[in-house]
């Protein structure tokens, strides 16, 4: 299961030029399910969306409140293109839940959003309908996130920083990975006295 979350200002979704859905401040999830999802990463992508901290504080401090946090809306979007796989330029979409266990699937992740949440805070497009989704995107703040089956090898900053360490040996003073203070960004950097480069996440 992949999801891009984004912090929004507003969002809305218009289907047959009819606004079906809006939100206010709050997050935007577009939604990818994939063959071998099962109701563990159903659990896991709602207990990581709704805890994402992408939000300030009261005093202004980055990256310190969820949006249960703030009490703020969830705005769904089902969007099996994430599952893409490129042959060529052509996208691929195999690896995609096929339509008739996806909608089943993503009424039971939307079930355990609004079982975790807000249920009235917890809103949707149109499963399978053709959408124009409308995201005011406020930062911008785009976050990726993806089950742990599919993301184990890149979630970890350690794993992300182990091929950078392989440098080091050729070098007499050893990386050193830190996060960035960049409010709208997430980002690693790996620098030396005489050598520095960035990986951004």
């Amino acid at each position: 299961m992949k999801a891009v979350v984004q912090r929004v200002t507003r969002a809305s979704v218009t289907v047959g030029g009819e606004q079906i859905s809006a939100i206010g401040r709050g997050i935007c999830v577009l939604l990818g399910i994939s063959l071998e999802d099962t109701q563990k990463e159903v659990e896991h992508m709602v207990r990581k969306i709704l805890n994402l901290r992408v939000f300030e504080d009261e005093s202004g401090k980055h990256w310190s409140k969820s949006v249960m946090d703030k009490q703020y809306e969830v705005l769904c979007i089902s969007q099996f293109t994430l599952q893409c796989v490129l042959k060529g330029n052509k996208p691929d979409f195999h690896l995609a839940m096929p339509t008739e266990q996806a909608e089943s699937f993503y009424n039971s992740f939307l079930e355990q959003l609004r079982k975790t949440y807000r249920p009235e805070l917890i809103k949707d497009g149109k499963f399978g309908a053709y959408m124009q989704v409308h995201i005011q995107n406020d930062g911008p703040v785009t976050i990726e996130l993806e089950s742990p089956a599919l993301g184990a090898a890149t979630s970890d900053p350690k794993q992300l920083c182990r091929p950078w360490s392989l440098l080091s040996s050729v070098h007499t003073k050893p990386f050193v990975c830190r996060p960035s203070s960049s409010p709208h960004h997430i980002r690693y950097q790996f620098q030396q006295r005489d050598l520095g480069t960035a990986l951004r996440i």
